[in-house]
């Protein structure tokens, strides 16, 4: 009784999954769209005669003799509709599928009749067939009809046959397509017949064929075609539109897709713990953001009401102050008024002096006369220059608010940054990691940032990707310190604000360098001619001009020209371990080696000069390639990649290492492109050299060398050229930030 009671439960839960998104109601007919989606038959009709593409009404022929057809099981959003005439509806439904009058069958441009799905909100394309080339969903048709018995929607399925008043039905008929009481199946299917052959099926409101058909043959779908992720008959087989797809048997596909479903249900239904916790989550999510909105609405509105303050506060002050101006003008022009009064025919000045020239008494009107001659002279003057005391335009109050009313209008939340862009050509790894970046030109700013790295070439552990990350980062550049040789590190950037973390960069991949990076500088008192060296003032940068002396004693040399070469070593010797370092040749060197060589070989040979011309020299080699005793085993004290021109020779004096080429790495006796930059990396205890290409630290060569004593870097020069070291990550003055100090971060 509980299973069942759960069952009915089950069933009554899942009635959303069974509803028409247009209609609203439990499906009839179904049809399954392109985009996976179901809409009733009827429905799709009424839709696309909105569109434009069949006119008004359905197709009743779809449901002949149906009990549901009928006016009085049918839903009144069918009984409303006006059902066009036969001949005007073969009219309607042939415009739009298949062919229609006026069109020819395979024409350049066949109709495309397409479909708004009311659930996923996007046109889907139905083809030129329409509706027609639509499967019917005879499985959901099922799970209705088992969800109509179980809740009895629609009571009980009455005979069709039956006189006035119909018995409850019992049996039905597919052929048929209707229902019968037992005396009315009998009657109808009497032995003997053809019709006594029709097997009886449960009653039903809605008939479905014995079996999924293909629209387009209208035969029984047999295949299952992977690349257009439809059923198919074997006519479809054969056919130029699924020429060359993959597929396989419906026997085959059944299977595996059941085997998909149950897998997954099986993982939803072990995991109900689970569902129930996020469910709770949600619920909390959902409280939280009613608080969190009611918290932001009184925050805007304390903000709003803050502005408001303030420009209520403005506008008082401002009107003080034009209340000031026009009092003081006021005054300043009644104090004119004034005087001009004064100046009428009897008052005021003007009969004080009329009655001052009739005194007779000659000092006594010069006494009073002096004073007021000037009283009279100001006057006169005042009349004859008039303008008023003050002006009456207030126009230099007037208020320009064009800016902040475009802040105002502007005024919106605040976004939080976009996801910053890691500058690539300033972004590398040397002794330590230098990261670049910066936001794009209309994010909003960022107060501070958050680097996230890990490295790649570890072991993956169970779980999520553990990354490493530094909070709270300021400006757009950072050095992380103490990276691990021969490495490849990951790294992004997200920047922050008020409104709360962006989106992650990009991820850019750096390779650290194979070996501990030597710092070192040049040093020019050895092998180093002044005329022809120039070293730079912080000693990482070297530059050979020939000049013209040795222009002027090529041109008197009849013979051949002997031109010495011209070595700057460093002023470090690596006695143990492995080394790392780089350098930039400016590709329109001439000729210039870059490489190592035992410090005590590197000073014999500056004792002379050697002839470069001369076949017994050959810096690669490291030993007289004339002397007869010369050891074949013997490692050389030198080993130098020559660059010329823009180009790396490869000697036959190195070995290409595979595993530093590769299977497809450059061949001894070959010239390969002049990379940005060089790297050397110095093994001392196995007494070998590999040169590098230090941007992408592919192999180009590794070499033998003697190591029996200190070695050092060293730089030839034969003719113009120019070099330069690689400045160490760590002089630059940015944010460090220690990699072994980060906490791991899941």
């Amino acid at each position: 009784m509980g299973a069942k009671g759960n069952g009915l439960t089950s069933m009554k839960n899942m009635e959303k999954e069974l509803l028409c998104p247009v209609c609203q109601e439990m499906y009839k007919q179904p049809l399954v769209l392109p985009c996976t989606h179901n809409v009733c038959q009827a429905c799709a009709r009424e839709v696309l005669g909105q569109q434009g593409y069949i006119g008004h009404g359905g197709d009743p022929s779809s449901e002949p003799t149906s009990p549901a057809s009928t006016p009085s099981t049918r839903s009144p959003r069918l009984s409303r509709r006006t059902l066009p005439k036969p001949d005007r509806l073969d009219r309607l439904l042939k415009s739009g599928f298949g062919t229609y009058p006026g069109r020819k069958r395979g024409a350049l441009h066949p109709q495309v009749i397409m479909f708004p799905c009311p659930a996923c909100q996007g046109d889907v394309e139905l083809g030129e067939r329409g509706l027609a080339g639509l499967f019917r969903n005879l499985t959901l048709e099922r799970v209705v009809e088992r969800y109509r018995q179980s809740v009895s929607v629609g009571g009980a399925i009455l005979c069709q046959l039956c006189k006035p008043p119909p018995l409850e039905a019992t049996k039905g008929c597919t052929e048929c397509r209707a229902t019968f009481c037992n005396e009315c199946f009998k009657l109808f299917h009497p032995w003997g017949t053809q019709k006594a052959q029709h097997e009886p099926t449960l009653p039903t409101l809605s008939f479905r064929p014995k079996g999924l058909m293909c629209p387009d043959h209208k035969e029984e779908v047999t295949h299952y075609c992977k690349t257009c992720q439809r059923l198919v008959c074997q006519l479809c087989r054969v056919r130029r539109t699924h020429s060359g797809h993959k597929i396989t048997p419906v026997l085959s596909a059944y299977q595996a897709l059941k085997d998909k479903l149950t897998k997954s249900l099986t993982y939803i239904l072990g995991n109900q713990d689970t569902v129930q916790t996020q469910i709770c989550e949600l619920e909390e999510a959902v409280r939280h953001t009613e608080v969190s909105g009611q918290q932001a609405k009184e925050e805007v509105s304390q903000l709003v009401r803050g502005l408001g303050a303030v420009l209520e506060e403005k506008r008082a002050s401002l009107l003080q102050a034009i209340e000031e101006c026009q009092q003081e003008r006021l005054a300043r022009l009644s104090a004119q008024i004034q005087e001009h009064r004064s100046l009428l025919d009897g008052s005021g000045l003007v009969g004080y002096a009329q009655e001052v020239l009739k005194e007779t008494d000659q000092p006594c009107f010069v006494q009073a006369a002096k004073q007021l001659h000037n009283r009279i002279a100001r006057a006169t003057e005042a009349l004859q220059t008039f303008r008023p005391a003050a002006s009456s335009s207030f126009r230099h109050c007037q208020l320009d608010v064009g800016r902040e009313m475009k802040l105002l209008t502007e005024l919106n939340f605040l976004r939080v940054p976009e996801a910053p862009v890691i500058d690539t050509q300033r972004t590398f790894a040397y002794d330590q990691i230098f990261l670049c970046w910066r936001l794009p030109p209309h994010s909003p700013p960022a107060w501070h940032y958050t680097i996230e790295f890990r490295r790649t070439d570890v072991p993956a552990q169970p779980g999520p990707t553990r990354w490493q990350r530094r909070e709270e980062v300021r400006g757009t550049s950072a050095l992380l310190e103490n990276p691990d040789t021969g490495s490849v590190y990951v790294l992004r950037v997200r920047g922050c604000n008020k409104a709360g973390y962006g989106e992650y960069s990009e991820d850019v991949h750096l390779h650290t360098p194979p070996a501990p990076v030597l710092h070192f500088f040049l040093d020019g008192r050895w092998g180093a001619s002044r005329e022809r060296l120039a070293i730079s003032k912080d000693q990482r940068a070297v530059r050979s001009v020939p000049g013209l002396p040795l222009l002027l004693a090529a041109d008197r040399l009849l013979t051949g020209c002997h031109l010495s070469v011209d070595v700057v070593l460093g002023d470090v010797a690596v006695t143990q371990g492995r080394s790392y370092w780089a350098c930039a040749v400016d590709p329109a060197s001439y000729l210039v080696k870059v490489g190592v060589g035992l410090e005590s070989k590197l000073q014999e040979s500056f004792q002379g000069a050697p002839d470069v011309i001369s076949p017994r020299y050959d810096p690669d080699s490291g030993h007289d390639s004339g002397a007869e005793d010369a050891t074949v085993e013997a490692s050389p004290p030198f080993a130098f990649l020559t660059i010329g021109m823009g180009k790396i020779l490869l000697g036959s004096g190195a070995s290409s290492n595979a595993g530093l080429t590769g299977r497809d790495g450059p061949a001894a006796g070959c010239t390969v492109p002049l990379p940005p930059r060089l790297g050397i990396c110095l093994d001392y205890e196995r007494g070998r050299v590999s040169f590098l290409d230090a941007v992408s630290f592919r192999g180009l060569l590794e070499c033998p060398l003697d190591c029996s004593g200190p070695v050092c870097p060293a730089f030839c020069f034969i003719g113009g050229g120019a070099v330069q070291l690689q400045e160490p990550v760590g002089t630059k003055p940015e944010r460090k930030v220690t990699i072994g100090g980060f906490a791991k971060l899941d």
